[in-house]
């Protein structure tokens, strides 16, 4: 038995919100109350930890992360600058390192915070001939190569747009080196794929980094080697995550041949919903409108309709699959509320059980929409970071319509279930980045002001917490054993030296914790080697 005590306790269980010590025996949380009682149950060999009046609070969960992605990002070229020269300054400085033929590969890169705008193959090309350059978008839903990396896909002047993708083109016709949506994959296949072993070593590499952040657990959406290899770490116990993992579209008809359903596996490695693409996104202006984007005629691309989505949401369920479906323009929310209203009336006339369908982004809605989630019982799997992090592209291209973009607020008020994350590695999986942005509406440097931007849709810091504890464990199916600190519950737990309910919440994003827990185990503890 393990009992911690003398600590401040937010236990996010309404029947004992606040407690001075908990026992633990094993994985799981057998007692939580006051330090007397507590401690009253240690027997010999009990191990009893005096935490000093530190804050106890549930593990957190980053409810949509990319985790292949993240973990080899930890590797790549950080793309993520203040202006385009900076990136092709670090780009240059890879290629110095890196031998003859070998990809560059890089992340995070968004034209619409450099003052230069896009870059072109050009540009890439004056750094190295002997590389294929591959960088790809903040957004993930565009790619910025070199000619190098073009001739070895076979884009020229005369290769055909792909279905639901751009290659931009000059004045000439010929590629500039940025890919849009499909595109960017007739590139991308060209770049030899990493092994399950070696996604399985960047994986346990990378869980460290997100110990050290405060998350115990992530829902996953990237594919079949990243599967294979959460299977290979959690065989030889190497998983120290709790993974809910989703099932790439493309897989529908294998899964639903072998019965696979939602829930299926254990609370280490567990099966999600199937991940669909209803649009892009905003910043490549891709993502689905109903009107156009401000100066433009463009109003995004619609991957899928809500016939689409009801038919195989239908053949999805009939082995227990649920959807995630992405979604970020208002028309593309509104076509995916549309066919799952209906999927849902259809799970109802065949007295089948309403599965835990949900949207991912949810990023803008028509105020006539707010209220269907919630009516529809839909979650809306969102990225508070996304809200400080996009605000000025938002104002730049939807205008007055921002209004209800990231409508958290809003969305709570109507009922919505909320499961927050971070879309790692488009935004930082830092759980107290994504609190601050929820709390403030703010960036960590104050913009856009005081008040935050639309600041009616801050959530308290109660609601911020429930987005990374108690709203990922519905969608997982797991609220019965986790994201609160309760009698039977896991024993997934952070310690945090500061007390967050008396900062300032200017001050969140600051917070790091001092230790975690993951099934009854210290993962990590500031200045040791867990």
């Amino acid at each position: 038995m393990l009992i911690l005590h003398n600590a401040r306790i937010y236990t996010l269980d309404p029947q004992q919100p606040i407690a001075t010590a908990l026992a633990i025996e094993q994985d799981r949380i057998i007692a939580v109350g006051e330090t007397p009682d507590i401690m009253a149950l240690a027997r010999s060999g009990s191990v009893i930890q005096d935490m000093a009046g530190k804050v106890i609070l549930p593990g957190l969960v980053d409810a949509h992360i990319h985790l292949q992605h993240f973990a080899l990002n930890l590797q790549r070229v950080d793309c993520e600058t203040p202006t385009r020269a900076e990136c092709l300054r670090r780009v240059a400085e890879r290629v110095a390192q890196t031998p003859p033929g070998q990809w560059i590969l890089g992340h995070g890169w968004n034209q619409n915070e450099w003052p230069e705008g896009f870059g072109s193959a050009q540009d890439l090309d004056a750094l190295t001939s002997a590389h294929p350059i591959f960088l790809t978008a903040k957004s993930l839903h565009a790619a910025w190569v070199n000619s190098t990396a073009l001739h070895l896909a076979g884009i020229d002047a005369h290769t055909p747009d792909p279905p639901d993708g751009r290659i931009q083109r000059d004045a000439r016709g010929q590629p500039t080196g940025i890919l849009f949506e499909a595109a960017v994959e007739l590139v991308q296949r060209c770049i030899p794929q990493p092994g399950v072993q070696e996604v399985a070593q960047a994986i346990q590499q990378a869980q460290s980094t997100l110990w050290r952040m405060g998350l115990t657990g992530v829902h996953d959406f990237d594919q079949r080697t990243c599967f294979l290899a959460l299977q290979a770490l959690r065989r030889e116990g190497r998983l120290m995550l709790r993974v809910l993992k989703s099932i790439p579209a493309e897989l529908l008809d294998e899964a639903i041949a072998l019965g696979l359903g939602s829930d299926f596996g254990d609370a280490w490695l567990r099966i999600g919903g199937v991940k669909l693409f209803s649009d892009g996104a905003l910043g490549p202006q891709t993502a689905a409108m109903f009107e156009p984007y401000l100066g433009r005629e463009d109003r995004g691309v619609l991957f899928l309709d809500a016939d689409q989505i009801y038919e195989m949401g239908c053949k999805a369920g009939e082995v227990g699959l649920s959807l995630a479906i992405h979604a970020i323009g208002d028309r593309a929310n509104a076509e995916v509320l549309t066919g799952l209203e209906r999927l849902r009336a259809w799970e109802t006339s065949l007295g089948k059980p309403h599965l835990r369908h949900r949207i991912e982004h949810v990023q803008l809605l028509r105020h006539q929409d707010l209220g269907r989630l919630a009516q529809a019982e839909i979650i809306a799997s969102v990225q508070p970071i996304h809200a400080t992090s996009d605000m000025y592209m938002a104002d730049r291209h939807w205008g007055e319509r921002a209004r209800y973009a990231y409508a958290y607020q809003s969305l709570l008020a109507h009922g919505t279930r909320l499961a927050f994350g971070s879309d790692a590695p488009v935004e930082s999986p830092n759980p107290f980045w994504g609190i601050h942005a929820a709390v403030t509406r703010q960036r960590p440097d104050g913009q856009p002001g005081p008040e935050g931007w639309y600041p009616q849709e801050r959530l308290t810091l109660q609601q911020a917490l429930e987005g990374y504890t108690l709203g990922p464990a519905y969608a997982a199916g797991l609220e019965c054993c986790l994201g609160r600190l309760r009698e039977g519950y896991y024993a997934d737990l952070i310690v945090l030296e500061e007390d967050p309910w008396k900062m300032l919440a200017d001050l969140l994003y600051q917070l790091q914790p001092w230790a975690t827990m993951v099934g009854g185990k210290w993962v990590w503890i500031e200045g040791e080697t867990a």
